[in-house]
């Protein structure tokens, strides 16, 4: 059977009774009630400072059964950023795209994959995507050195800018149809990092134009870089893209040194 690991924050509130039942105590109540109010007050703003402390994404951690990957223990790691419709609190909506979906068709996929869930109305932030993969790589049997990103439109702009923040810390990425000038114009800072890039070319979405000018940047820093183009796909470039066997061959082909 495979493992999955679930995660998410408890959102219970506090909850103040609204109504005494006999009006003639308020009197006798009310230095009680001003302390309890107190209190409470204390309580809730300190569950908010601890709230923020802790903020997170929620996720789903699919941990692999089968070991043909396995290296003294540790698991090839694969990070899944979903697009925009697949946002909210909803964890079963993971499974829709991507490699959530292949893990559900199949529980024999030999890497580990953690598919965080981006809130409603919400956008990626890479240094909170961080701090999560430092959370499962400090819990889980992670090979930190085949640590591989990939995601689908607004998730694709977010592998994007997560590997502009940490250059260093993946093998190998893989966007699909994402990206925006101000990704192009940081290419010099992860040119290293092995990137193989898809685009639909009638993208209505995302303009397929978005992908050329990084790759365009990318190889004019003779960056390591793959691009593939579906010259009749519109904005579906990742349904193909995550169905061919070849992107994992590729993934596991690097690792950091």
């Amino acid at each position: 059977m495979p493992r999955y690991t679930l995660h998410a924050k408890n959102r219970s509130l506090l909850k103040i009774p609204s109504k005494y039942y006999r009006f003639e105590f308020i009197e006798y109540l009310f230095p009680y009630m001003k302390i309890a109010g107190a209190l409470l007050f204390f309580l809730f703003v300190h569950s908010i400072c601890m709230d923020q402390k802790v903020d997170t994404y929620d996720y789903v951690l699919f941990t692999p059964t089968n070991d043909q990957l396995e290296e003294n223990g540790k698991y090839p790691l694969i990070v899944f950023l979903h697009g925009a419709g697949e946002r909210g609190d909803d964890l079963s909506l993971l499974a829709v795209h991507g490699p959530p979906k292949l893990v559900e068709q199949d529980d024999s996929f030999p890497f580990m994959v953690l598919s965080p869930q981006c809130p409603r109305d919400a956008w990626w932030e890479a240094d909170k995507l961080d701090k999560l993969l430092d959370e499962i790589v400090s819990k889980q049997e992670v090979d930190e050195k085949r640590i591989y990103l990939t995601g689908l439109s607004m998730g694709g702009y977010g592998t994007w800018d997560w590997v502009t923040l940490r250059p260093e810390r993946f093998a190998a990425i893989a966007p699909i149809c994402g990206g925006s000038e101000e990704n192009a114009s940081n290419a010099t800072v992860f040119k290293d990092v092995p990137t193989w890039v898809f685009h639909g070319a009638k993208d209505q979405v995302v303009p397929y134009e978005n992908s050329v000018r990084i790759v365009q940047e990318l190889k004019q820093l003779n960056g390591s870089v793959i691009f593939t183009t579906y010259p009749e796909a519109g904005h579906d470039s990742w349904t193909e893209t995550y169905n061919n066997p070849m992107l994992y061959d590729w993934f596991v082909s690097h690792s950091l040194n």
